[in-house]
């Protein structure tokens, strides 16, 4: 019934947003006429605030436009190279003449889309030729399609980074860092022709017992049991996905939101602010992030609860008992690859050396092939996106693409 009452509140809300929205298009109008009625400016930024502050499961667009690469900028086309139902590669083709490193991006299943990542890429997009994976909404995947659990992401992985080819590089943000550290190994260990030159691994958890966040110790206070009973639910009827087991994204993005909820009660009221005094800009920015913040999707249960148990729970990596489909993946398999780690020192979920212990379990792996990056004054999301990433993350990134380029 969970999903239902999260959905009810959803749809109750709904109207009500669409006509504060519309009022506020008129107080606007009235505001162009009378200037001087200061009141209306902040009643219409009110209630603009409140009508784009709704959830959707609509995933948002890239709309990557053109990028500068060398001295010239070059238009980005954006093209689906593979499908399964659960999942597309997406390949951001640039028409170039030059041949630049192949990266295969690793979005998190996380309760977001993939364009979480834009900003990432974009940056990506620079220097290299990348793809990323594009997970669908599990509440959109007809229930004869099957199960979704780790092997079955871990699988993924191997397949688009087959279809990426020989050469190529992967890079993995958040959570997808310990499945695709176990796709490497597994490929390493069979000697795959499409075993990735480098591996970056982002902000995520790998061994979740150094330095544990709240998010860590939220995972482990309850056995998989209670989350079983208490956060999955089945899709309701009116969606194609229905009767799949799902945790919603609507409690993963209240999970998210819940652990600093004064950050973005004030990032609204800023808003409301930058509304009625007409700072357009820094009103249009906000919109973006919460507009992407907002557009949630609903995670397989077998995934979830695999990834709680496996990853949070029982520690399967660091303590070797980790496994695809019955067989064990063995970090120390992994010889010819490079290994980055990156962390934020003031990542509140990922705690600093979490992604880090990821370069001791590929022990053999040569130290000068393994580099890690702690980036001073960034939380989670400032690893990937936004400034200090752009000027003081991506540079070294790019840097040891270019040095395992071959």
């Amino acid at each position: 019934m969970i999903y239902q009452m999260l959905q009810a509140g959803q749809d109750l809300l709904s109207p009500w947003r669409l006509q504060a929205r519309g009022v506020a298009g008129i107080l606007s109008q009235v505001q162009a006429r009378h200037p001087a009625l200061d009141a209306l400016h902040v009643l219409r930024g009110t209630l603009e605030t409140f009508g784009h502050a709704g959830i959707t499961h609509r995933r948002p667009a890239f709309e990557i436009g053109p990028v500068r690469v060398g001295n010239r900028l070059v238009e980005v086309e954006e093209e689906v190279v593979a499908a399964t139902p659960f999942a597309s590669l997406l390949h951001f083709r640039k028409d170039l003449d030059i041949r630049l490193p192949r990266v295969l991006v690793v979005a998190p299943m996380s309760g977001h889309f993939s364009t979480l990542l834009r900003g990432t890429v974009q940056v990506l997009l620079q220097d290299h030729d990348v793809w990323i994976t594009d997970w669908h909404n599990a509440r959109d995947v007809p229930e004869a399609a099957g199960r979704f659990g780790l092997d079955e992401f871990i699988e993924h992985v191997m397949r688009f980074l087959a279809e990426v080819g020989p050469g190529g590089h992967v890079l993995a943000v958040c959570q997808p860092v310990a499945a695709v550290l176990a796709a490497v190994a597994l490929m390493a260990e069979d000697r795959n022709p499409a075993s990735p030159r480098s591996m970056t691994l982002m902000a995520g958890p790998i061994d979740t017992r150094q330095h544990p966040t709240e998010v860590n110790r939220l995972a482990q206070a309850r056995p998989i049991a209670w989350f079983e009973r208490n956060l999955i639910d089945r899709v309701p009827w009116r969606h194609q996905g229905a009767g799949r087991r799902v945790y919603p994204g609507m409690l993963q993005l209240a999970a998210f939101m819940g652990m600093n909820p004064e950050r973005h009660m004030r990032a609204h009221h800023r808003q409301v602010w930058h509304l009625a005094d007409g700072e357009v800009a820094k009103a249009a920015m906000h919109r973006r992030f919460y507009d992407e913040y907002f557009a949630v999707t609903d995670l397989p249960a077998e995934f979830f609860l695999e990834t709680v148990s496996a990853i949070f729970q029982e520690h399967a990596l660091p303590e070797g008992r980790f496994a695809w489909r019955g067989r064990p993946a063995r970090p120390e398999a992994i010889r010819r690859t490079a290994v980055m780690a990156v962390e934020g020192e003031r990542d509140d979920i990922c705690g600093i050396g979490q992604t880090m212990a990821a370069l001791d379990l590929c022990r053999n792996v040569p130290v000068t092939m393994r580099r890690y990056h702690l980036q001073t004054g960034v939380g989670h999301y400032g690893v990937f996106s936004g400034r200090r990433y752009a000027q003081a993350i991506y540079p070294r990134v790019r840097e040891m693409i270019q040095a395992n380029e071959g």
